[in-house]
């Protein structure tokens, strides 16, 4: 966080928008008897853990967390690994996460696992979607869409208690 930055969500407001995803995921998914959160490491994987929270607290369903670690800066130079065996996700629905949808990159690559093993139903949450889309991929769950300039930068806390939330700078 910048000098510059502005609160865009605080932590009640970004706790709001991940509950409300969690309605909605159920919602989509009320008969399915598991639902595998696949977060991207490191927000993405934040944002999973606390998805999966929220679902357990509404929703029987059987909520299992995979991380997914890639370089996103280096993403094509790079493995993308799954901290689990890829049979568990076999006729699943899955659910991809990350922090911010900005171009689209570190999505589209972070689903190259998921194109290896059948799979039920596979959808993209985020917690804010910046629409600057250079792939052709959009979010299924959006907890805030906010455009932007793409010079501006989106940081999503949700490690830090006193900073937790959405800065814009």
């Amino acid at each position: 966080m910048t000098a510059t930055s502005t609160l865009i969500l605080t932590q009640k407001q970004t706790l709001q928008k991940i509950k409300r995803i969690a309605y909605e995921v159920y919602e989509n998914n009320f008969q399915e008897d598991e639902i595998i959160l696949a977060g991207i490491y490191d927000k993405g994987y934040l944002f999973a853990k606390l998805l999966q929270q929220e679902l357990k607290a509404i929703s029987p369903i059987k909520v299992t967390l995979v991380k997914v670690s890639l370089d996103k800066l280096a993403p094509l130079q790079s493995d993308i690994f799954l901290d689990c065996d890829t049979s568990l996700l076999r006729n699943k629905v899955v659910i991809l996460l990350d922090d911010v949808l900005n171009t689209g990159r570190t999505l589209v690559y972070s689903l190259k696992p998921f194109l290896n093993v059948e799979i039920k139903k596979l959808s993209t949450a985020v917690i804010v979607d910046r629409n600057h889309k250079q792939f052709p991929i959009s979010a299924d769950y959006i907890g805030y869409a906010l455009s932007t300039t793409i010079q501006e930068h989106i940081e999503v806390v949700l490690e830090d208690e006193e900073r937790f939330g959405v800065y814009l700078s």
